[in-house]
C-alpha cells in the first residue's frame, strides 16, 4: 500500500469502505453508479494488509473534509477557507477548499447518466428532438452513441445535428428539461450556465456507434446541411489516428497519396506517426521520403494540415469502399 500522500482518490475510498467494515460498506456501496462500483470492487480486491497509519490518515481526512463542508454550508467558502488555514495551516486548507469546490459542483443531468441507456431510450425517445439532443450533450458519450443508435432511423441525423450546432443552454431551460423527466428518473438541480454540443460532441458520440447508423446519420446530415456534414467527417479521423490503422492498412493508404503530400504530412508530427509510416514504406521510398523532408525547410501550419486533411480524404474513402476498415466503437472490431 502507498503512503497516504500517493494514494489515489479510488484507493482511498477502497480503505475508507474496509475500515467501516461490511455491513456500512455494503450500504453506502449502493448509492454508487454500476461502473463506479465496479471500479471499487476491483480497487477492493486488490486491498490486501493496509497499515494503521494509513487507514488513520484517510479517516482524518474525510472527517476533515466533512466539517469543512459544514463550515462552507454555514458561512461560505470564504469562511471554510478562514476556518481551515487556523486549524491545519495555509497549505493543507488550499487542498482541501479545491476539493470542496468539485464536490459542491452538481453536474446538469447527473442522474441520467447513471440511468442504463436502452432504458434510457424508452424514457426520452417521445421528447422534442432539441430535448433529446440537449440530454446526449450532456451525458457520456458511450451512452449517447447506445441511445443514438436505438432511436427511430429517422430521427438520428436531425438529433446529431442539433447536438452539432448547440451552444450555451440556460440554468432555466435545464431545470425545466430536467422537470419533464423528474417523473420517472431522480432529478437534480443546475445553477450554472454550461457548455455542452458542439462538433466535438457530436463527433466523439459518431466515433462510437456502429458503421451503419454513422454512414445513415452523416447521409442525412448531407441532405440537410452539406457544409455541417463536411465538418464532422472532417474531425471524426485526424491524420495522427493514421496509428490506429493496420500495417496493411497504411502500406495501401500510401499507394494512393502524393509523395509530397506524405512528406508534408509527416512536418512536426510525433515520433509514433512517423515510426509507423516509415515502418510501411520500402527502404528505397523511406531514404525517399527522409530526402523530401530534409530538402523541404520551413513550411506554413496551413499547408501541412491541408496536406494531412488530403491523406484523411483518401483514408476515409478507402474505408468506404471497404478497403481498408478505420476501428470504430459499436459492432466494429478489427481483425488482422
Amino acid at each position: 500500500m502507498k503512503r497516504r500522500k500517493d494514494l489515489r482518490g479510488i484507493e482511498k475510498i477502497a480503505v475508507f469502505l474496509l475500515a467501516l467494515g461490511p455491513d456500512l460498506s455494503a450500504a453506502l456501496m449502493k448509492r454508487f453508479a454500476e461502473a463506479e462500483i465496479e471500479k471499487i470492487s476491483l480497487e477492493l480486491s486488490n486491498t490486501t494488509s493496509v497499515p494503521g497509519e494509513v487507514i488513520s490518515n484517510v479517516m482524518e481526512e474525510f472527517l476533515l473534509l466533512c466539517e469543512a463542508r459544514q463550515y462552507m454550508l454555514s458561512g461560505g467558502l470564504d469562511y471554510a477557507r478562514e476556518v481551515l488555514e487556523k486549524s491545519v495551516g495555509p497549505q493543507k486548507a488550499a487542498a482541501m477548499v479545491k476539493k470542496l469546490k468539485e464536490l459542491s459542483q452538481v453536474k446538469p443531468f447527473s442522474f441520467v447518466r447513471k440511468a442504463d441507456p436502452r432504458h434510457l431510450v424508452n424514457i426520452i425517445a417521445q421528447e422534442h428532438p432539441q430535448t433529446i439532443a440537449l440530454i446526449l450533450s450532456h451525458i457520456n458519450a458511450d451512452q449517447a452513441a447506445v441511445v443514438l443508435s436505438e432511436l427511430p432511423a429517422e430521427l438520428q441525423a436531425d438529433i446529431a445535428r442539433r447536438v452539432a450546432v448547440m451552444e450555451r443552454t440556460s440554468p432555466e431551460v435545464l431545470k425545466e428539461v430536467e422537470k419533464v423527466l423528474d417523473q420517472r428518473l431522480s432529478a437534480v438541480a443546475s445553477h450554472d450556465f454550461t457548455q455542452a454540443g458542439g462538433i466535438p460532441s457530436v463527433v466523439e458520440i459518431l466515433n462510437q456507434v456502429d458503421r451503419a447508423t454513422e454512414k445513415r446519420i452523416l447521409e442525412e446530415l448531407e441532405r440537410q446541411d452539406a457544409e455541417l456534414a463536411e465538418e464532422i467527417r472532417k474531425r471524426m479521423f485526424i491524420f495522427e489516428d493514421i496509428v490506429t490503422l493496420t500495417d496493411m492498412a497504411i502500406q495501401r493508404v500510401i499507394r494512393e497519396v502524393d509523395s509530397k503530400d506524405l512528406a508534408l504530412a509527416l512536418k512536426g508530427v510525433n515520433d509514433e506517426v512517423s515510426a509507423r509510416i516509415f515502418k510501411n514504406v520500402s527502404k528505397r521510398g523511406a531514404e525517399m521520403l527522409k530526402e523530401d523532408l530534409s530538402y523541404m525547410g520551413p513550411v506554413r501550419l496551413r499547408e501541412v494540415e491541408e496536406a494531412q486533411q488530403r491523406i484523411v480524404a483518401v483514408i476515409r474513402r478507402l474505408d468506404e469502399t471497404g478497403e481498408i476498415v478505420i476501428a470504430r466503437g459499436g459492432e466494429d472490431t478489427v481483425i488482422e
